[in-house]
């Protein structure tokens, strides 16, 4: 029976979201076409129906999965993103978890359009957080950006550094709950800066 255009864009986004979590657990070079398409539900062979190659499904794969990202931060302050980004929950929970943390080692030995993709990942996800934090001024919105931009990279390296210890171990746990610790101190120390910093001006 012949797929109507609906049901392949369908298709297409299935395989998409399948191939971004699988990607998010075991890496690009972690799964294969054919189990990846296996597990979307569909035959090896209709993968190229659908793309060109696997480096194409990867860069589109990726831009999806930072998109996500991006999307469940809208509206969140720093501080309940750290909460929540700096968690066992998301260090144990790649498939779901942020395709930054999961995948920016696998990134950088990537061709150069999944490091696009990923450098338009990281500045929408560093909006969506500056938003939510942004002063009026200049200068103090380049010194929002710089603080979003130490804790995100802090908040990554964290989730990155626990995950590549043991599952279980006491070490992983201790990384994820000093880092988170630190984190919010030194975001609790920005924003006293900043009150103070308006409260001189007036």
């Amino acid at each position: 029976m012949r797929v109507t255009k609906a049901q392949a864009e369908q298709n297409r986004a299935h395989i998409v979201a399948t191939a971004a979590r699988l990607f998010r657990e075991r890496g690009y070079d972690g799964v294969g076409v054919a189990e990846l398409m296996a597990a979307a539900g569909f035959t090896h062979g209709g993968f190229y129906k659908h793309f060109r190659s696997k480096a194409d499904l990867m860069a589109e794969a990726s831009a999806s999965g930072l998109s996500q990202t991006a999307a469940r931060t809208e509206g969140v302050d720093p501080a309940e993103f750290v909460e929540r980004y700096v968690s066992r929950e998301h260090r144990d929970g790649r498939g779901d978890g942020c395709t930054i943390a999961a995948l920016s080692g696998d990134a950088a030995r990537q061709p150069a359009d999944i490091k696009t993709e990923f450098a338009a990942g990281i500045e929408n996800l560093l909006t969506a957080l500056q938003s939510q934090s942004d002063t009026p001024g200049d200068a103090d919105q380049r010194a929002t950006r710089t603080m979003v931009i130490d804790m995100l990279a802090h908040s990554v390296g964290a989730v990155m550094l626990s995950r590549a210890c043991p599952d279980g171990s006491p070490l992983a746990d201790e990384i994820i709950d000093v880092c988170r610790k630190e984190i919010l101190a030194s975001l609790a120390h920005y924003n006293s800066d900043q009150v103070a910093a308006r409260s001189s001006e007036s």
